[in-house]
């Protein structure tokens, strides 16, 4: 990746399926792609999800990813309490802290980017130390219908269109993201983008 050119972030939401198309090793092929590329991304890591998957919540943090917390349950955070909220990050992170090792606030991603521009969860979040990381770039990776090259040429366009800070969602259980990845690290490295976490970025959407 250039040392001079865009930065773009590329952050995967790591969560239970709740579409058809999917094979159990996916992330992991992620992983290995983004390893053999030499890139670092964002993972927020669904609580339930690292339970479930503690071997690959924990080799995300082991191949230095930046770790950030998914909710622990899934749920839209407009549809909690305050006490809901608190309690599910509490749930989570405690989850991600076993199966990682690491701490991921201050990084957070509402669940289908509920709450991601209200006041009022914001607030929420921030009393437990967390701020909300959305995103500029979503190309639909969680269709059934979407096909890997789809999602590669849609990912590599908007990033480049939106230019130096572009944050990019992904998911790591579809297949057809699984498939991508490794197209979409080349056309990075061939536009002399930078890949970076989302803590190497100065504002965040």
């Amino acid at each position: 990746m250039s040392e001079r050119g865009p930065r773009i972030a590329l952050t995967f939401d790591a969560e239970h399926p709740d579409r058809p198309r999917w094979a159990p090793d996916n992330a992991e092929r992620i992983l290995s792609a983004l390893r053999e590329a030499g890139v670092r991304a964002t993972f927020f890591i669904q609580g339930r999800w690292a339970l479930a998957r503690p071997e690959t919540a924990r080799r995300i943090a082991e191949d230095g990813h930046l770790v950030g917390h998914h909710s622990h349950h899934h749920a839209p955070m407009t549809t909690l309490t305050e006490e809901g909220i608190r309690r599910d990050l509490e749930e989570g992170e405690r989850a991600i802290r076993e199966t990682t090792g690491r701490d991921p606030r201050p990084w957070f991603r509402c669940p289908f980017g509920a709450g991601h521009d209200d006041p009022w969860v914001l607030e929420a979040l921030a009393a437990s130390g967390y701020r909300n990381v959305h995103w500029h770039v979503e190309v639909e990776d969680w269709e059934p219908w979407r096909a890997p090259e789809q999602v590669a040429e849609d990912a590599l366009r908007g990033a480049l269109e939106h230019g130096d800070g572009a944050v990019v969602l992904l998911h790591t259980w579809p297949d057809a993201t699984a498939d991508a990845v490794p197209a979409l690290l080349v056309g990075l490295r061939e536009a002399g983008a930078r890949a970076v976490t989302v803590e190497e970025l100065e504002t965040l959407p």
